[in-house]
Protein backbone atom coordinates (compact mmCIF):
# COMPACT_ATOMS: atom_id res chain seq x y z
CA UNK A 1 0.00 0.00 0.00
CA UNK A 2 1.10 3.24 -0.97
CA UNK A 3 0.56 6.62 1.48
CA UNK A 4 -0.26 9.88 -0.31
CA UNK A 5 -0.68 13.16 1.07
CA UNK A 6 -2.33 16.16 -0.86
CA UNK A 7 -3.65 19.62 0.45
CA UNK A 8 -6.97 20.42 -0.52
CA UNK A 9 -7.15 24.04 -0.47
CA UNK A 10 -10.69 23.69 -1.84
CA UNK A 11 -11.81 21.85 1.42
CA UNK A 12 -9.45 23.65 3.44
CA UNK A 13 -7.74 20.41 4.67
CA UNK A 14 -4.50 18.01 4.30
CA UNK A 15 -5.71 14.90 3.35
CA UNK A 16 -4.23 11.11 3.31
CA UNK A 17 -4.49 8.54 1.28
CA UNK A 18 -4.12 4.54 1.19
CA UNK A 19 -3.92 3.52 -2.32
CA UNK A 20 -6.73 5.63 -3.99
CA UNK A 21 -8.52 5.43 -0.13
CA UNK A 22 -9.24 8.75 1.58
CA UNK A 23 -8.26 7.41 4.79
CA UNK A 24 -7.78 10.36 6.84
CA UNK A 25 -6.94 14.15 6.92
CA UNK A 26 -6.46 17.24 9.44
CA UNK A 27 -9.26 20.37 8.69
CA UNK A 28 -8.67 24.01 9.26
CA UNK A 29 -10.16 27.92 8.86
CA UNK A 30 -7.70 29.98 7.53
CA UNK A 31 -7.49 33.54 8.22
CA UNK A 32 -5.16 36.46 8.17
CA UNK A 33 -1.85 34.11 7.21
CA UNK A 34 -3.06 31.25 10.29
CA UNK A 35 -4.23 28.29 10.16
CA UNK A 36 -6.98 26.73 12.86
CA UNK A 37 -6.38 23.17 12.67
CA UNK A 38 -10.06 22.22 14.43
CA UNK A 39 -10.01 18.23 13.46
CA UNK A 40 -8.03 15.24 13.02
CA UNK A 41 -10.21 12.42 11.53
CA UNK A 42 -8.84 8.91 10.80
CA UNK A 43 -11.16 6.31 8.75
CA UNK A 44 -11.81 3.29 11.63
CA UNK A 45 -10.69 1.07 8.70
CA UNK A 46 -7.07 2.73 8.68
CA UNK A 47 -6.66 3.27 12.90
CA UNK A 48 -3.37 2.41 14.37
CA UNK A 49 -1.44 2.89 11.36
CA UNK A 50 0.40 6.08 12.24
CA UNK A 51 -1.38 7.69 9.73
CA UNK A 52 -2.79 11.03 11.70
CA UNK A 53 0.66 11.67 12.78
CA UNK A 54 1.48 11.52 8.76
CA UNK A 55 -0.89 14.20 7.84
CA UNK A 56 -0.35 16.15 11.18
CA UNK A 57 3.66 16.33 9.69
CA UNK A 58 2.68 17.29 6.38
CA UNK A 59 0.31 19.87 6.98
CA UNK A 60 2.89 21.36 9.58
CA UNK A 61 5.69 21.16 6.83
CA UNK A 62 3.61 22.56 4.39
CA UNK A 63 2.63 25.72 6.74
CA UNK A 64 6.18 26.46 7.71
CA UNK A 65 7.02 26.42 3.79
CA UNK A 66 3.99 28.85 2.72
CA UNK A 67 4.76 30.93 6.20
CA UNK A 68 1.76 30.33 7.65
CA UNK A 69 1.40 30.41 11.88
CA UNK A 70 -0.83 27.60 12.92
CA UNK A 71 -3.29 27.26 15.78
CA UNK A 72 -3.85 23.84 17.78
CA UNK A 73 -6.97 24.15 18.22
CA UNK A 74 -7.30 20.16 17.71
CA UNK A 75 -5.85 18.43 20.67
CA UNK A 76 -3.57 15.73 18.58
CA UNK A 77 -2.50 18.48 16.23
CA UNK A 78 -1.50 20.36 20.36
CA UNK A 79 -0.31 17.06 21.20
CA UNK A 80 1.73 16.66 17.88
CA UNK A 81 3.00 20.13 18.46
CA UNK A 82 3.79 19.08 22.36
CA UNK A 83 5.61 16.20 21.35
CA UNK A 84 8.21 17.45 18.39
CA UNK A 85 9.05 20.79 19.91
CA UNK A 86 10.70 21.88 16.76
CA UNK A 87 7.14 23.10 15.70
CA UNK A 88 6.74 25.33 18.90
CA UNK A 89 7.40 28.14 16.57
CA UNK A 90 4.78 27.99 14.28
CA UNK A 91 1.98 28.29 16.57
CA UNK A 92 0.77 31.83 16.60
Amino acid sequence: MANRIEHNADENRFEIYVDDTLAGYADYIEANGVRDFGHTVTNPDFRGQGLAGQVVKAALDTSRTQGVKIVPSCSYVAKYVADHPEYADLVA
